[in-house]
């Protein structure tokens, strides 16, 4: 009891200091004191909540504005992205799951593998891009592994479910503004930033499987998930991002075929997937059709043939990551494709590690409880196959989805552990086991007016309830 009101004390006075010195630093200091100020604001919550700059960063991980000038230019969500991985680092709950690990020894595999055209190639854009494909993957699954693990999982996807309820309707505004001028093009979003329509589209594609999905162990309501989903699809509409409405239709199309132990879904929502396709498939072909080469389809075939020129320049380990930029060939294009741009980047080596990656992730989701592994194995396989028809490393549209895995693999964590925990405690167990139950459901459905004390806590059961709580469920 002493040593802890010491350490309270100790921690006092130093608090006191460095407030004290942010006060002199502010006159002729104002960002340092400003962004010291910060640091202690966000250690403090750490102090309370070990996950919280991982749930912080949510919101941020879709704003694609650049930052730090020619010198570091980054955008918002990958520098949210680096600073939130280092805390999640440090202070999440440990040991990661067996699903965690696999999916972290794949992305170590890809790593691995590419680091054989980063040796073979040496410039600073191709060692750059090394770590940055490593942040946006393996660091965006332990960010959000932080936020699931940490029973947050519900405030952590709301908080990244709000900026994208601001970019659909800023997407859905604008096309209407542009349909009433006679317009019928896609939408390029210009505020508060400039946005291309295939970001808009990806982003958008994987909130609206989000609200879709509306996961039992998020809580969402209906009046909340329903509304966002036809606003998100309506978006994804609007900017005529083809990959994006094709990704959105099949991972619909999974979600409603797959047994859901919680809910049943309504098959009618399949109809919506046929004009979807069918959209895609008339714009290409009207495209090819025409006499214009250089229309979208048209250019796409050129630069598949470009591409293939550059690998066969070294077919084994690539030309290096984002040689489009380093002046490495006589072309500057990234190619639209996600197999195509591993194989001119990193070569046959490359391309095997990025298929291991991806395939053996979607095995290890596939495997998961159902409850989880859907809507993760649906948010990844949106984004293979959005890359089938355009950019792939594209840094917000690959974290995206492997947060969003992260986030489903950590909840799962969370599950299993309060599982054991109620089932060696039965109904004594603590409240503070408990702070995250209310962002659960219980298994009959929504958790209402509870009331977190032991009392609270339902006794063990017998027959198929008590079978049916043996779930890994909160």
């Amino acid at each position: 009891m002493i040593r802890r009101s010491l350490a309270w004390a100790a921690g006092s006075v130093a608090v006191a200091v460095v407030l004290v010195g942010i006060g002199l630093l502010v006159p002729e200091y104002t960002a340092i004191s400003v962004a010291v100020a910060a640091l202690v604001v966000v250690v403090g919550m750490t102090i309370y909540e070990p996950a919280a700059m991982p749930i912080l960063a949510m919101p941020a991980m879709v704003v694609v504005q650049r930052v730090g000038g020619d010198a570091v230019n980054l955008s918002l969500s990958d520098v949210a992205l680096f600073g939130a991985f280092w805390f999640a680092l440090f202070f999440t709950q440990r040991p990661l799951s067996r699903p965690m690990r696999s999916l972290l020894w794949l992305s170590a595999f890809y790593q691995v593998a590419t680091l054989f055209t980063v040796i073979a190639n040496p410039y600073t854009a191709n060692t750059v891009e090394w770590f940055h494909a490593w942040l946006s993957v393996g660091g965006a699954l332990l960010v959000g592994w932080a936020v699931g693990r940490a029973g947050r999982a519900r405030l952590g996807l709301t908080l990244f479910m709000i900026p994208c309820l601001v970019i659909a309707a800023l997407t859905c505004v604008t096309a209407l503004q542009q349909l009433a001028a006679g317009d019928t093009g896609p939408v390029y979003l210009q505020i508060p930033f400039p946005m291309h329509k295939n970001f808009v589209g990806c982003v958008l594609g994987s909130a609206a499987l989000l609200a879709y999905a509306r996961p039992w162990w998020v809580g969402w309501p209906k009046a909340f998930t329903y509304p966002a989903f036809w606003l998100f699809s309506l978006a994804v509409l609007a900017s005529q991002s083809r990959q994006a409405l094709i990704g959105l239709a099949i991972g619909v199309v999974l979600i409603t075929l797959r047994a859901d132990p919680d809910r049943k879904r309504s098959k009618l929502i399949l109809l919506a997937a046929v004009p979807a396709v069918y959209f895609v498939w008339a714009a290409v072909q009207e495209q090819l059709a025409t006499d214009d080469q250089f229309n979208s389809a048209y250019q796409r075939l050129t630069w598949y043939e470009q591409a293939l020129e550059v690998w066969q320049s070294s077919p084994w380990v690539g030309v290096g990551l984002r040689w489009w930029v380093a002046n490495r060939t006589e072309y500057t294009f990234q190619p639209p494709n996600a197999e195509l741009e591993v194989l001119t980047s990193a070569g046959i080596v490359g391309l095997v590690a990025f298929l291991v990656l991806f395939f053996g992730s979607l095995v290890v989701l596939w495997r998961l409880n159902p409850r989880f592994g859907t809507l993760a194995f649906s948010v990844l396989l949106m984004r293979f196959i959005q890359g089938q028809f355009d950019l792939f490393w594209v840094s917000v549209q690959v974290s995206v989805p492997f947060l969003v895995v992260g986030v489903c693999v950590g909840a799962d964590a969370y599950a299993e552990s309060r599982r054991a925990a109620r089932e060696e405690t039965g109904d004594t167990l603590p409240v503070d086991d408990l702070r995250s139950v209310e962002e659960m459901l219980d298994a009959t459905g929504p958790t209402k007016n509870l009331v977190l004390t032991p009392a609270a806590i339902p006794a063990p059961q017998s027959g198929p309830v008590a079978r049916h709580r043996k779930d890994p469920t909160p």
